[in-house]
């Protein structure tokens, strides 16, 4: 087996922050793409993300959402995945992609965080907690405004909501739009409009990130699969590698 990355995975609304590292230099990834924002964070090393037509490293890099890119380096790595369709989403949109979908981050606006999060993650007493409280503070120094309400509209919301509460079983659109009292070929075109993603895509991403919540807190990944509302570990695999480059049977989660 090829080298294999380590590292820890918490979440809370709206984002997560994934701290990676490997036992020398992690293989390049695939081209890959996810319905996120992506900021990565040099810890320790060196890191390069590139698109089709640009390669950025040096201190921190973000990458708009589905954005295809891949992903080389190094050492240890925070990635900060934020839904930007949320508040602070949709500011770091603002802030950072006027002129490109790939930007690097000037170190300056990261303060002392990533040595914070270094040694946060490397601590003999570590706890979610604390990299929950760090990767809250990196998105407010990188979200300033994230304060303004420009969420989608409620009843986008109110089919989120009532999605995320029944992942671990079948859910339609037909479904989701009787909730909301809308036609189906309305809610589509609403849904579309207000996330930029057809409803399917963004039920398998909402799939994703609660399995890999439920898989972070030590289920299998069969378990975990199940628990999000993939058919079989398979599925998840696929998905998986398709969204960030690589297996999920690579991650060692600690």
């Amino acid at each position: 087996m090829g080298t294999r990355a380590y590292g820890r995975m918490v979440f809370w609304e709206g984002a997560s922050l994934w701290i990676l590292g490997s036992q020398g230099p992690y293989p390049r990834t695939s081209f890959h793409a996810h319905h996120a924002v992506q900021i990565t964070v040099k810890l320790q090393g060196v890191f390069s993300l590139e698109t089709r037509d640009e390669q950025l490293g040096g201190d921190a890099v973000a990458v708009a959402p589905d954005m295809q890119h891949a992903l080389s380096g190094d050492g240890l790595v925070a990635h900060l995945y934020v839904d930007p369709d949320g508040q602070s989403g949709r500011e770091v949109k603002r802030e950072w992609f006027s002129a490109s979908p790939m930007v690097s981050i000037p170190a300056a606006r990261l303060k002392d965080l990533p040595a914070q999060l270094r040694a946060a993650f490397e601590a003999k007493r570590r706890t979610d907690r604390s990299l929950i409280d760090l990767g809250r503070e990196l998105l407010a120094e990188l979200a300033p405004g994230s304060e303004r309400d420009e969420r989608p509209e409620m009843r986008v919301r109110k089919m989120l909501a009532w999605a995320a509460a029944r992942l671990d079983m079948p859910v339609s659109l037909v479904d989701a739009a009787s909730h909301v009292r809308l036609s189906r070929g309305r809610a589509r075109h609403l849904f579309v409009e207000q996330t930029g993603l057809p409803f399917r895509t963004y039920l398998l991403w909402l799939r994703l990130n609660r399995a890999l919540e439920l898989f972070s807190a030590g289920s299998s990944l069969t378990e975990a699969a199940h628990g999000a509302g993939f058919s079989d570990s398979s599925h998840l695999s696929r998905t998986f590698r398709r969204m960030f480059g690589i297996t999920a049977d690579s991650l060692s989660v600690m």
